[in-house]
């Protein structure tokens, strides 16, 4: 989400949280990631306006952590260990916002230089982090699949990127005139 409180504003229009909050009732599993992981909290603050006009909303409460939103970006690559999932993963964080709550202390996410992302709630069913692409992780995903009961999968997910890619660069060899095309160019 590149406007969290805008679109915790639309999931709530849509009667989304109605869902996700009986799914969790149930006995659902819930995984935020980024505004998401954000959402599940009990409050977003954004003080200084960086999403928009400055204010709060309340979040879905099924985490006891508390966002505010700062002017700083933070965006790097991370790998480590995601307890919740028992499994390595790679992925990148990218977020403005700070997170904090008793929550917190259960980390989803342990990150390989030492700092621990995101959250798990008490029971251990509701969780989320500010680390992006940790599913296209191939390792992640087997656990979590596992961990869900579901047949594995023989996705692997970089050779498909790798595949994809060459098809893409194959069909553009065969129909485009490149040397025309960097003619052009010039």
């Amino acid at each position: 989400s590149k406007a969290t409180i805008a679109d915790l504003a639309a999931l709530r229009a849509n009667g989304w949280d109605i869902d996700i909050l009986a799914h969790v009732r149930r006995g659902g599993r819930v995984f935020g990631i980024c505004g998401g992981y954000q959402m599940l909290g009990r409050v977003i603050r954004d003080p200084f306006g960086v999403e928009g006009a400055a204010g709060e909303a309340q979040g879905l409460g099924l985490l006891d952590i508390e966002t505010t939103l700062t002017g700083e970006k933070t965006l790097s690559p991370v790998s480590g260990h995601a307890p919740i999932f028992d499994a390595p993963f790679c992925g990148y964080e990218m977020h403005v916002g700070a997170t904090s709550g008793p929550d917190c202390a259960r980390p989803a996410l342990q990150l390989a230089d030492g700092r621990a992302d995101g959250a798990i709630s008490r029971e251990g069913r509701v969780a989320g982090a500010y680390a992006h692409g940790i599913f296209a992780d191939d390792c992640l995903r087997a656990s979590l699949l596992r961990m869900l009961g579901a047949p594995q999968s023989s996705l692997r997910y970089e050779e498909s990127i790798e595949e994809t890619l060459d098809a893409l660069a194959a069909h553009c060899a065969r129909h485009i005139d490149l040397d025309a095309l960097w003619e052009m160019a010039r």
